[in-house]
């Protein structure tokens, strides 16, 4: 679309997701960009509050871009991509932590691209302590949502995938911006069937306007930094009605 190719972010535009370098670019957009880092902090700030008690190591996936272990101290960061300021190098559908080892699973934007979430959530299962959670902030499919993601995204949307999988040639590149709503709206009675290990504590559908005028990391700021504020009270006022206009959801599943 000519409209997403002016917009696009000089930094990203035209690389390779799946090189690690890429990763880079991304992290220095998101400090480049006020708007953009003001709503990964209120992402991570989430994220830290809803942690379970406990002493158990936390694990975050996908963690090359972002900086979550401001927020939580002691957090095992990961990547599936080598990556050399991260602690682990692993991948979702086959972790290598011992049974009811984990007291949390935190993660923003990293479900919609696990080729088998099926896989992911088995392991989290096995993972996971008694009362551990698994925390995250994903895409979510709403009335307004859908025109955005179809029209200006840059990753696959198909919420209408019979399966919870895709196939995969990379990392990053290949993705489903639909899997969090289809295993967690519209086949809510399959999740629940086939993991009875996890409770859903809570699905919360937010932000559907700031990520969009921020630019995301794929294209640049359609607004300065300091209107952020304006944004967050109008999107306040729009509360009542994010079953529809949310773009973005945090997720929470207690094991049980």
């Amino acid at each position: 679309m000519f409209l997403r190719r002016l917009l696009a972010h000089p930094k990203t535009v035209g690389k390779d997701l799946d090189d690690p370098a890429t990763t880079e670019l991304c992290k220095q957009v998101i400090f480049s960009k006020p708007l953009l880092k003001a709503i990964y902090d209120e992402w991570y700030a989430i994220l830290a509050a809803e942690l379970p008690p406990g002493n158990g190591p936390v694990l975050e996936l996908g963690s090359g871009a972002g900086y979550c272990e401001r927020y939580i101290p002691g957090l095992i960061t990961s990547e599936f991509l080598h990556y050399p300021s991260v602690k682990v190098r692993l991948d979702a559908q086959h972790m290598p932590f011992g049974n009811q080892s984990l007291r949390a699973i935190v993660f923003t934007g990293v479900l919609h691209h696990i080729p088998n979430v099926r896989l992911f959530f088995v392991e989290a299962a096995r993972c996971l302590q008694p009362k551990g959670k698994v925390l995250m902030i994903e895409p979510w499919i709403t009335t307004w949502s859908r025109f955005v993601y179809k029209h200006f995204h840059h990753e696959p949307f198909s919420p209408e995938a019979t399966d919870w999988s895709f196939p995969s040639s990379g990392p990053l590149s290949d993705a489903n911006i639909a899997i969090p709503w289809i295993v967690f709206e519209r086949d809510h009675c399959v999740f629940k069937g086939e993991f009875p290990q996890f409770e859903i504590e809570q699905i919360r559908p937010f932000l559907p306007f700031r990520y969009v005028v921020s630019g995301g990391l794929s294209m640049r700021s359609l607004m300065p930094g300091f209107t952020h504020e304006m944004w967050v009270r109008l999107e306040g006022m729009l509360r009542p009605w994010m079953s529809a206009l949310g773009m973005y959801a945090f997720i929470s599943l207690r094991r049980v």
